[in-house]
Formats: C-alpha cells, sequence, structure tokens
C-alpha cells in the first residue's frame, strides 16, 4: 500500500465508524414510511453534516450521513483519457449488477464515479465492522483493477499494431529477417 494511501484510508473508515450509528426512523411527514432520509432529504433536522476526504482533487470520498442512512459517493483517479473510459465502463458494469451488491446504488451522485447507500436494516442484517471493511476492500482493489485493465489494453494495442505494420513490411524483407 502506498505512503500516501494509507492515511487516505483510515481517515475515510474512521469518517465511517463515527457516521455508521443508524437506527430506525420513520418519516415525520407520512405516517409509518421507513425511507432513507439521506435520499429524500425531507426534514433538514435529522440530516448530518456531510463530510468530504479529499486525497487530492480527483481522488474523493463524499460521506453523507442522516439518522436512518448514510450515503457515500467516491471519486476515483482517473489520470488519462484511457483510465477514465476503463473506470465509466467498469463503474457500469457494476452498478448494473447492484442487486447483487445490497448496498450498490444504480446511479451515483454528480461528480462522483459510484455511491453506496448504507441503511439501518444493512447494519441491522451484517455486521457494521464488515461492511466497512468491504468499502475499504473495495477503494483499495479499484485502482488496482483499472491498472491492470489499463496494461491489458495497451498489450493488446501493442500486438495488433505489430500486427497491422507488418503486413505493409515487403515480403523479403520478412523472409530475411527469418533467417
Amino acid at each position: 500500500m502506498a505512503a500516501t494511501l494509507k492515511p487516505y484510508l483510515n481517515a475515510v473508515r474512521n469518517t465511517l465508524e463515527a457516521a455508521m450509528c443508524l437506527e430506525n426512523f420513520y418519516s415525520q411527514r407520512v405516517e409509518r414510511h421507513l425511507k432513507p432520509e439521506v435520499e429524500i432529504r425531507s426534514s433538514k433536522e435529522v440530516l448530518f453534516t456531510a463530510l468530504e476526504v479529499c486525497r487530492n482533487d480527483k481522488e474523493k470520498v463524499l460521506i453523507e450521513g442522516s439518522i436512518n442512512s448514510l450515503r457515500m459517493s467516491i471519486s476515483i483517479k482517473q489520470a488519462d483519457e484511457i483510465e477514465k473510459i476503463l473506470c465509466h465502463k467498469f463503474m457500469r458494469f457494476m452498478m448494473m449488477r447492484a442487486e447483487n451488491f445490497f448496498i450498490l446504488r444504480r446511479k451515483p451522485i454528480e461528480g462522483y464515479d459510484i455511491s453506496f447507500l448504507i441503511t439501518n436494516y444493512h447494519t441491522e442484517q451484517m455486521y457494521k465492522h464488515k461492511l466497512i471493511d468491504f468499502v475499504m476492500e473495495f477503494m483499495t482493489e479499484i485502482d488496482k483493477e483499472i491498472s491492470e485493465m489499463k496494461l491489458c489494453l495497451n498489450a493488446r494495442a501493442r500486438i495488433s499494431a505489430e500486427n497491422f505494420l507488418q503486413s505493409f513490411t515487403p515480403a523479403n524483407e520478412c523472409n530475411e529477417e527469418k533467417e
């Protein structure tokens, strides 16, 4: 793990642990409705102050909490155009399978690449520290995955370019190189 990544992940972990004090809370407007307050934003008194933890201007996490839910949005580092495309495609692939990841939102918050929504039901059914571990593991592995995809893409592009350029070399030069 990089020396600058560890303090960033520790700050995110500590913030998540502090913000994940969720409890059952019914709507103040409609009787017997239990909706994530961080999503519907019906009353300001049940919303917590949103916190943004930044590693740099491109890599940041927004943690928005309320009395019964927590929304975490992650912006992933994208150094060049290839990483932007790979990140977009990979996040789209994951969000299409959001029902398999119980806490993953189908649509991220604007300005972020992916969002998670953790409600009081999730903390009642699952261990809180395991949820935090999953999010931390996701954050560490996503950079590795995108870097690996970029390396594979570059290797395939190099092989394709070599094969394409071989068609332009004269036949006698190819035979001389083989001998």
